[in-house]
C-alpha cells in the first residue's frame, strides 16, 4: 500500500456565501464566509493522517493556518473552472506534497441540511414539531435508502480510521451486496474485532436508540484496537461537537 494517497472529499457550493446572513449558528469555518463546507475540518483530517504516517512534505504543506490557506488558494483556483453550482470535489494529499482533485456537479442541499441547530426524532410525524421558533433551520428527511449488512467483517486498521485512496475494502463490501454508485442503497461494514458497526461504505451511520441518536466510537487519534474502527468523519465531527448532548458517541452491535 506504499502507493496510496491521503484524500477528503468536501462540497463546493456558492450558496455556502450567504448562509452567515440567515441565522445560522454554530457555522464555524462557514461564518467567514466560504465557498467551501467546513474546510477546517477537511484539512484537518488529511493533516492527522499525514502526520501519522510522518509525511514531512504533507505536512509542512497543510499544517497550521498558512497551510489552511494553502488548501483555500488552491480550491479556489480549482473553483474557477466549475460552473456556478455545487460539485463534489475529491482533494487528494500524496506523500511528496502534492494536490490533486476530481470535481462533478453535485445535487442541491437546503442550509438547514448542512447546518441544522437540531436533528429532531425519526419518530415524529412532523419532524419539526419539537423545534418551534426554528422550523427553517431544522434537519429535515431526504428519500429513504435501503440498508444492507455486509456478510463479512472487516478488520479496523489506518486505512479504515483515515480516508485513503487504498480502498479494496469498501470496494468488496459495496460488491457483495450489487451496489452501483446511482444506487439508493448502502452497506454497513462490521469490525472483526467485536462485531461492532465500523461505518458506512460511503456514508456515516446514526441509529436512533433510546431517545437518542447514536454513532459508532472513532478515537481522535488512531490506536490500534481502539473505537469500532471507522473513519473520522468530517460532517461526524461537527455533529459531535454541536449536539453533545443529544448524540452519543457509541458503540452499535448488530
Amino acid at each position: 500500500m506504499d502507493d496510496f494517497k491521503l484524500f477528503t472529499t468536501l462540497r463546493y457550493d456558492p450558496a455556502l456565501l450567504a448562509v452567515p446572513e440567515q441565522g445560522f449558528t454554530n457555522l464555524g469555518w462557514n461564518q467567514r464566509p466560504s465557498p467551501f463546507y467546513i474546510l477546517d475540518y477537511h484539512r484537518d483530517r488529511m493533516l492527522q493522517a499525514a502526520t501519522h504516517w510522518r509525511w514531512e512534505a504533507a505536512v509542512k504543506l497543510i499544517e497550521e493556518q498558512d497551510g489552511l490557506k494553502t488548501l483555500e488558494k488552491y480550491l479556489l483556483t480549482a473553483a474557477g473552472s466549475f460552473t456556478n453550482a455545487p460539485h463534489r470535489v475529491k482533494v487528494t494529499l500524496s506523500r511528496d506534497g502534492q494536490l490533486a482533485h476530481e470535481a462533478a456537479p453535485i445535487a442541491n442541499v437546503s442550509p438547514q441540511n448542512l447546518f441544522p441547530v437540531a436533528l429532531p426524532s425519526p419518530l415524529d410525524a412532523d419532524v419539526q414539531s419539537d423545534h418551534v421558533g426554528h422550523g427553517d433551520k431544522v434537519a429535515t428527511r431526504g428519500s429513504e435508502w435501503q440498508v444492507f449488512v455486509d456478510s463479512k467483517s472487516t478488520e479496523g486498521s489506518e486505512y479504515t480510521h483515515f480516508k485513503t485512496t487504498s480502498r479494496l475494502m469498501y470496494d468488496d463490501a459495496r460488491r457483495r451486496v450489487k451496489l452501483r454508485p446511482t444506487d439508493s442503497k448502502e452497506v454497513l461494514l462490521v469490525n472483526a474485532q467485536d462485531g461492532q458497526v465500523m461505518e458506512a461504505s460511503l456514508t456515516t451511520p446514526y441509529f436512533w436508540r433510546h431517545g437518542k441518536w447514536v454513532t459508532p466510537p472513532i478515537p481522535t487519534n488512531f490506536v490500534a484496537g481502539q473505537g469500532s474502527g471507522g473513519n473520522c468523519g468530517t460532517s461526524r465531527r461537527w455533529a459531535l461537537q454541536r449536539y453533545d448532548s443529544s448524540l452519543l458517541n457509541i458503540p452499535f452491535l448488530l
